[in-house]
């Protein structure tokens, strides 16, 4: 594979993907869930592989989606011109279809939902998956850490979804599964955001070590996984994701990306774009995030 977004490797039974976009916080471009699908599925198709393991490099696991591209159109989006030259971005169409032109949500729909079937590799895949947090997790970053087998996160960790502040709705559907009914609505209600050792107390992760014991505990975790029968990991995988499809998480994960689409529509969501487009993506967030304390890498408190 030629990958843009991530690397690829395999050691010791582990499939090691790593997201590699540093500079930009490991944010999603269009080909981020079409490599994401194709590692995982070398992985599944690999004897020697045992468990998957999804990081990221630099300061953290992953910012979201590059909404730079989309909301002030001042950079590039990776490999998005494969769809919106033919207005398949539902991302763009939150630039180029203004409140006095038309938008056709299921367009809107068939893009996003091709992000979340990307990201769903993860819990769709044979073997077990882990993804590793450290620094932030924010965004449609939760998209992706929330359709793992396993998150292990640094307690320090910022993990939570701000924009449903304004200008966007978890289209993975996942937070009420993850988290039960009570903690996603307190999320969610709020935008606020949680640190990893909360994530770790409210059952989102299995463990949240101190940042400098994160890679040691992750080695630890995947290694012990690496140590089992494939065929008792896969019978083990499907048995646990039996009881989690019978939730009903394709049916959240419909509404809940028509949702996000429907979010970026809104009179507040118009506002959004207006002010990215006036004052940068940047402090268009810092102006929805800092009256409520938690702008940038700070937590919110819960």
């Amino acid at each position: 594979m030629s990958l843009q977004t991530m690397t690829y490797e395999v050691t010791d039974r582990v499939a090691r993907i790593t997201f590699n976009r540093p500079e930009k916080g490991n944010s999603i471009v269009a080909d981020t869930p079409l490599e994401l699908a194709a590692c995982v599925e070398q992985a599944d198709l690999d004897p020697a592989v045992h468990v998957i393991l999804v990081s990221g490099a630099g300061e953290g696991f992953c910012a979201g989606f590059d909404l730079s591209a989309y909301a002030d159109g001042t950079s590039s989006a990776g490999g998005a011109g494969r769809y919106d030259g033919t207005v398949l971005d539902g991302r763009t169409q939150a630039v180029n279809h203004l409140p006095d032109r038309p938008w056709d949500p299921m367009i809107d729909y068939q893009m996003m939902s091709r992000f979340v079937r990307g990201f769903s590799s993860l819990m769709r895949a044979d073997k077990p998956t882990v993804v590793k947090i450290h620094g932030y997790c924010v965004a449609g970053g939760t998209d992706i850490a929330l359709h793992a087998d396993q998150v292990i996160t640094a307690s320090d960790a910022k993990i939570g979804y701000p924009p449903m502040r304004v200008w966007g709705v978890p289209a993975a559907g996942l937070w009420a599964h993850r988290l039960g009914d009570q903690r996603a609505k307190r999320l969610l209600f709020t935008g606020d955001c949680i640190t990893g050792a909360q994530a770790a107390e409210w059952g989102l992760a299995v463990e949240a070590p101190e940042p400098a014991d994160l890679d040691e505990r992750t080695e630890r975790l995947v290694g012990r996984i690496a140590a089992m029968p494939v065929n008792q990991l896969i019978m083990a995988k499907l048995a646990c994701n039996t009881a989690l499809l019978q939730q009903g998480v394709a049916t959240s994960q419909m509404v809940s990306t028509v949702f996000d689409g429907i979010a970026r529509h809104t009179p507040e969501g118009h506002a959004f774009v207006a002010d990215a487009t006036a004052h940068g993506f940047r402090e268009a967030v810092r102006h929805r995030d800092e009256p409520l304390g938690d702008h940038g890498r700070r937590t919110s408190g819960v």
